[in-house]
């Protein structure tokens, strides 16, 4: 494959989407602890254009030293920190293998930089940026604040912003007793965006910047049209 000219690359203006969900001890990501992140790896077949998930890598994580662990935050995932069957790691080795296998599929795809998808994905993106600088890793794949947000994305194709109320009216299911883990939001959030892209392009969505593109070099330079 002509990485440079990959179809991925060509799609996202050289962005690579990956789609990601953390499971938390609170809403600060300062100072409440990362408990689970999982992280949805995407294909794009090279002659249709469509993406689907190829894997989804998923850690349980052993809380940071001095992690605020909010009771609420524990009852409502059901996540138990202190259970040695989790077989929880440390954030800075989760956080490498997850950036070496972004690393590795941007250079197959000759992307030069990852993009995070998730639902409410601002909330997402800044506890991975606050355990990267935690862990003084240096370059993070991800661009610090631009990402991919399914509940916009969805409030737009579907007319639903929740998760589950929009895989369902995507057809994609949705099972509530196996939320708020997450390897299962995030494959569903990667269904999800999988859908709304693939749905575009097939409704005549893409390459429409690419034809504009072509149809503007083609154009007589007195601004004429051919005829």
């Amino acid at each position: 494959m002509d990485s440079e000219k990959s179809l991925f690359a060509r799609r996202f203006r050289g962005y690579y989407p990956v789609v990601i969900d953390v499971e938390t001890a609170g809403f600060n990501a300062k100072t409440d602890a990362l408990l689970e992140i999982a992280a949805s790896i995407l294909h794009m077949d090279e002659v249709t254009g469509l993406m689907s998930i190829k894997e989804t890598l998923c850690f349980n994580v052993k809380p940071f030293e001095g992690a605020n662990l909010e009771p609420a935050a524990l009852e409502f995932t059901g996540i138990d920190p202190h259970c040695a069957l989790r077989a929880a790691i440390d954030e800075a080795e989760v956080l490498k293998t997850i950036f070496k296998r972004i690393r590795k599929e941007m250079k197959g795809y000759g992307c030069k930089r990852a993009i995070m998808v998730a639902h409410n994905a601002a909330f997402d993106l800044g506890f991975v940026n606050a355990a990267t600088e935690r862990c003084n890793i240096k370059r993070s794949p991800f661009h610090p604040f631009v990402s991919f947000d399914t509940a916009s994305l969805s409030g737009l194709a579907l007319g639903q912003t929740v998760l589950a109320k929009a895989c369902e009216s995507a057809g994609l299911g949705f099972d509530n007793k196996e939320a708020h883990s997450a390897l299962y939001d995030t494959e569903k959030t990667a269904e999800l965006f999988c859908f709304i892209v693939n749905k575009w392009q097939q409704l005549g969505g893409w390459p429409i910047a690419e034809e504009a593109e072509q149809a503007q070099e083609t154009k007589p330079e007195d601004g004429s049209d051919a005829s």
